[in-house]
């Protein structure tokens, strides 16, 4: 596991899975990477490149087949000012990332703030590396596997509810007894990686908004709504 040296949250979790290819097994390494970025967007020109050559340079070092990047807060705090950052975000990154031997490329945006029912400013950014012997998507309107995937980018944006091939909802507003319903929610997309299944699940939780009203009771009413927040989206 390593930390990006860039001035937001970001951590990285580097695994290796024993998958099935055909007529044998081999392991397959997965870089599963999570990033709070509203700060990326509200300064694109201070932070972006940073963020980028930080980002390629361990994805490059770690050498993955498979790379998922789930990003929250897309379009920052200020999504109604900054939110047109995103697509010059996606450009750059894709520009960087056809520089290497990711040859599927699947992008999924939640970029629209007019939508309160269905934003969550979430983001889920998928590579598959071109050893890869087999690699495809669940569609969760279909309940199949969609066909071997091309190579190639998909890039889903702005509203993407009617997008097939991810589960995307914000957490009930019932969650929020005491304050404005937050876009908190998670996003979640399912793969088959060399005979492999895999549910890879974006989820922005609560945090503590008070630190005295965290202390007067344990466990907190921030630390009982996130454990909630987090069964409700396991048990979906």
């Amino acid at each position: 596991m390593f930390r990006l040296k860039v001035p937001f949250d970001t951590q990285v979790w580097e695994t290796s899975e024993k998958m099935e290819s055909k007529g044998d097994q081999s392991d397959t390494k997965l870089l599963l990477v999570t990033a709070n970025v509203g700060s990326l967007f509200e300064d694109p020109q201070r932070l972006l490149t940073i963020w980028l050559e930080e980002f390629i340079s361990n994805a490059t070092r770690v050498n993955p087949k498979f790379l998922a990047l789930h990003l929250q807060e897309v379009g920052g705090k200020t999504y109604e000012n900054s939110m047109g950052n995103v697509q010059e975000f996606i450009r750059c990154l894709c520009e960087e990332m056809a520089k290497t031997d990711f040859v599927h490329v699947h992008i999924y945006m939640d970029e629209d703030f007019k939508s309160a029912e269905h934003f969550t400013a979430l983001g889920n950014i998928y590579f598959g590396h071109k050893d890869i012997c087999l690699l495809r998507i669940w569609n969760f309107l279909t309940h199949d596997w969609d066909e071997k995937l091309d190579k190639g980018n998909r890039i889903y944006s702005g509203n993407i509810e009617n997008v097939p091939t991810k589960e995307k909802a914000k957490f009930p507003q019932h969650f929020f007894p005491e304050c404005k319903w937050s876009r908190k929610g998670f996003m979640r997309t399912r793969w088959e990686i060399n005979g492999t299944a895999v549910d890879l699940v974006n989820i922005h939780l609560f945090h503590d908004a008070s630190n005295l009203d965290a202390c007067k009771d344990f466990p907190s009413v921030y630390c009982k709504t996130r454990r909630r927040a987090l069964v409700h989206t396991i048990e979906r």
